[in-house]
């Protein structure tokens, strides 16, 4: 296990190209004794698709994909959201929910017509988040974070991305999209395991 000093200078690669995404996760990660590199910033770097089944299997793959540039960590995420009355839908897919025509707006759009005439009770739904962290030596390992909710009728707030202004948070009484980024911090899928991906990069 290397020094604090030689750590300092090892390179943390994030791998993912949604800059929204990578500020999250470098805000939720903290301060780190490594120099945290945002896979967008390296000029020319590209993404495997997300063909796997499983976040997990999405997450190492980009993670994997991603080592050939040098790091000597990189940290990949592969996260979705799941709505029972979907069956589990749009799950790993939830990126590219609706074709890769639709932005943030549009797939939500399409997942409040979906759940079109659902009642409240029947509209729960969880955010689950999967970190891999691979090294320049071959180790592999991964946490998850998953946070319970429901589909709000109508998107709140103007925070976050993706599907949270439509992500219902009971205890809270509130969506994603209506949180601080503090509040959010606490009990999100994203920053339990960035948190759970803290600690072992710590170790």
């Amino acid at each position: 296990m290397p020094n604090e000093a030689s750590r300092s200078s090892r390179r943390l690669l994030v791998a993912s190209l949604n800059r929204a995404k990578v500020r999250e996760l470098v805000s939720l990660l903290g301060e780190l004794p490594y120099v945290v590199v945002p896979l967008a910033d390296v000029p020319g770097a590209t993404l495997p698709e997300e063909t796997a089944e499983t976040y997990e299997r999405n997450a190492l793959l980009k993670a994997r994909a991603a080592l050939s540039l040098g790091a000597d960590v990189v940290l990949a995420d592969d996260s979705g959201l799941e709505v029972d009355a979907l069956g589990g839908a749009p799950g790993v897919h939830s990126a590219r929910f609706g074709g890769p025509e639709l932005d943030d707006a549009g797939r939500t759009a399409l997942l409040l017509e979906r759940l079109r005439g659902v009642p409240p009770d029947r509209r729960t739904a969880r955010f689950r988040c999967v970190i891999a962290l691979v090294d320049s030596a071959g180790a592999v390992r991964t946490v998850e974070g998953l946070v319970e909710g429901r589909i709000a009728e109508t998107p709140r707030g103007r925070g976050g991305f993706g599907y949270d202004p439509v992500f219902f948070h009971p205890g809270l009484g509130r969506t994603f999209g209506e949180l601080t980024d503090s509040d959010k911090a606490h009990v999100s899928h994203r920053g339990l395991a960035a948190r759970a991906a803290r600690a072992l990069l710590l170790e």
